[in-house]
């Protein structure tokens, strides 16, 4: 994930480091190893399960995008905690200056590892974005068009349009110098058609993930008592360890076997909003509206990355302990590699897909 035109030291390779450390330590404030910015809370499509945004849920939102100019000062702060950085929305390929917005991240603020997340619906009106980035993440639960575009709440043959552009897409990896990445949200209704997904991947050179779909922030009831949900688990698990390109760490598809409690460290991939306010300590929490979490910090009045983590520490507390809530890879995934370094490193060594597409800094929602 880390290209050479930008050399020196890896400044998430240092936070990891320095986490290690505070683990030892019993610390929970942690340096991000990737953060996530939400630069529109608008949509394009409005996903039957999709609990934030959405075409119809817009006219509700108080979160407006920011200026350019304002966007790129909330990219220095984030770029002043670490080198890796999501993009995401809402629909990210909606916001009016992203390419402008990508070519200073990428040049000016020499960020190593850039990731977009995206529909894909608007992907053939941006290929010239391809080149900047690292990695592609492209939501995708299903191939069958008429299933998907249900599941889209679209007009008949927009789910054909956003599987033929990742198709095209898939092609241009080599030449363009990134690593697609589909992710696919596990249902009880695409349950029967998920192994589908993997198939796609396989022909067409892209790399698959998984996760259960969350409701409330807890996995779908359906799920958790499924025994054909564990089956496709365990042949993921399986495929995995045959070679298939499977985005996913061991010890985060155990998680997905066992729903137990683990150690989640939030702050490892933290969420900024699109007006530049800090999701603290991760959105689920944030979203549930307790006294434990808040969006009452914006990077733009701290100036300071450091500074705003300490102001909402102060309002909310430190993030909890542990977790069995969400187990959802964006959060789950940093926590497990970062607590367990033995793991981090063989997941490296043993996949390819993880050493290529960057497991630890990887935040598919």
């Amino acid at each position: 994930m880390i290209r050479g035109v930008i050399p020196g030291p890896s400044f998430t390779a240092a936070n990891y480091l320095t986490n290690l450390f505070r683990l030892l330590i019993g610390e929970r404030l942690f340096k991000p190893l990737v953060v996530s910015y939400c630069i529109t809370a608008h949509c394009n499509l409005n996903c039957r399960y999709c609990e934030d945004f959405g075409a119809r849920r817009n006219p509700s939102l108080e979160t407006h995008a920011l200026s350019l100019a304002d966007a790129e000062r909330v990219l220095a702060i984030i770029r002043g905690a670490t080198d890796s950085l999501i993009l995401t929305g809402g629909e990210p390929l909606l916001y009016r200056d992203l390419e402008a917005l990508i070519a200073h991240a990428r040049h000016k603020l020499r960020f190593r590892s850039l990731t977009l997340l995206t529909n894909g619906l608007l992907l053939p009106k941006h290929e010239g974005l391809l080149p900047h980035i690292n990695r592609l993440v492209v939501s995708l639960d299903t191939v069958d068009p008429d299933a998907w575009d249900q599941t889209l709440r679209a007009a008949p043959g927009t789910a054909q349009k956003i599987i033929d552009a990742v198709a095209v897409t898939a092609r241009r990896q080599s030449e363009a110098d990134f690593r697609l990445v589909i992710h696919c949200v596990v249902t009880p209704e695409t349950l029967p058609v998920a192994r589908d997904v993997l198939d796609f991947c396989v022909e067409h050179n892209i790399i698959f993930s998984c996760s259960p779909q969350s409701v409330n922030n807890w996995p779908r009831y359906e799920l958790l008592v499924s025994d054909e949900y564990l089956a496709f688990v365990a042949e993921v698990v399986d495929l995995k360890r045959s070679g298939a390109p499977i985005l996913g760490s061991l010890p985060y598809l155990r998680l997905m076997l066992d729903f137990k409690p683990y150690s989640c460290y939030p702050l490892l991939a933290p969420r900024v909003m699109p007006d530049g306010t800090l999701a603290y300590p991760c959105r689920p929490i944030e979203r549930g509206g307790t006294a434990h979490g808040g969006r009452a910090v914006n990077l733009l009045d701290t100036g300071d990355w450091e500074e705003a983590v300490k102001s909402a520490t102060h309002l909310y507390g430190p993030p909890p302990l542990t977790c069995g809530s969400c187990y959802q890879q964006c959060y789950a995934e940093p926590s497990l590699m970062q607590s367990r370094p033995l793991a981090f490193l063989r997941e490296m060594v043993a996949f390819s897909p993880s050493r290529r597409a960057g497991v630890h800094n990887y935040v598919p929602g």
